[in-house]
C-alpha cells in the first residue's frame, strides 16, 4: 500500500468510527431530547416513577399552596390535564399563578412530579417559547400569534 492509500484507510476508518459514535449518542437520547414535556404528553408517555424530565405548563390558578418552611405545592396544567408538583427551595421572583414555567425533577409513585428545579418567565411579556409553542398546538394560547410563539413574548 502505498503512503496515499494508508492515509486514505486510516481517514475512513476514523470517519466511520466517529458516524457510528454519534449515531450511538443520538439513538441514546432519543427521548431526552425534548426540552420538556407537558402534562398531556407525561400521561400519554406513561412515565415510569422516578424518571429525570422537565415539566412544563402554567402555573393553575389558585393551585399554590406554601407548606413548611419553603415548601411550596402547585399544579401545571396544558388546559387538558393537570399534574401535582412540590418544590422544596427559594422559588424565582416572577413565579406566580397563570404564567408559564418549567420545572425539572421525578415523578413520584403517587403521581406528584418532585421537583428540584423551578424556571419561571422572564418578564411580564415572557413565556418560554417552547411553552407558547405547546400551548399554541394545543389551541389554548392567548397569545397575539405566531410570530408570539416563535420570540417567546406573550401580550
Amino acid at each position: 500500500m502505498t503512503r496515499k492509500q494508508r492515509r486514505g484507510v486510516l481517514i475512513g476508518t476514523c470517519l466511520a468510527v466517529l458516524g457510528l459514535a454519534v449515531g450511538l449518542v443520538l439513538y441514546a437520547m432519543r427521548d431526552s431530547i425534548v426540552f420538556f414535556y407537558g402534562p398531556s404528553d407525561v400521561a400519554e408517555m406513561k412515565v415510569a416513577p422516578g424518571q429525570r424530565f422537565r415539566l412544563g405548563g402554567l402555573v393553575e390558578m389558585g393551585s399554590v399552596e406554601r407548606g413548611e418552611g419553603t415548601t411550596v405545592r402547585f399544579v401545571v396544567t396544558d388546559q387538558k390535564k393537570t399534574l401535582p408538583v412540590t418544590y422544596t427551595g427559594v422559588l424565582p421572583d416572577l413565579f406566580r399563578e397563570g404564567q408559564g414555567v418549567v420545572t425539572e425533577g421525578v415523578l413520584e409513585p403517587d403521581g406528584v412530579f418532585h421537583a428540584d428545579s423551578v424556571l419561571a418567565k422572564h418578564d411580564e411579556n415572557y413565556m418560554p417559547p417552547e411553552v407558547a409553542a405547546k400551548l399554541k398546538e394545543q389551541g389554548v394560547w392567548q397569545g397575539d400569534g405566531a410570530d408570539a410563539a416563535e420570540d417567546g413574548k406573550v401580550n
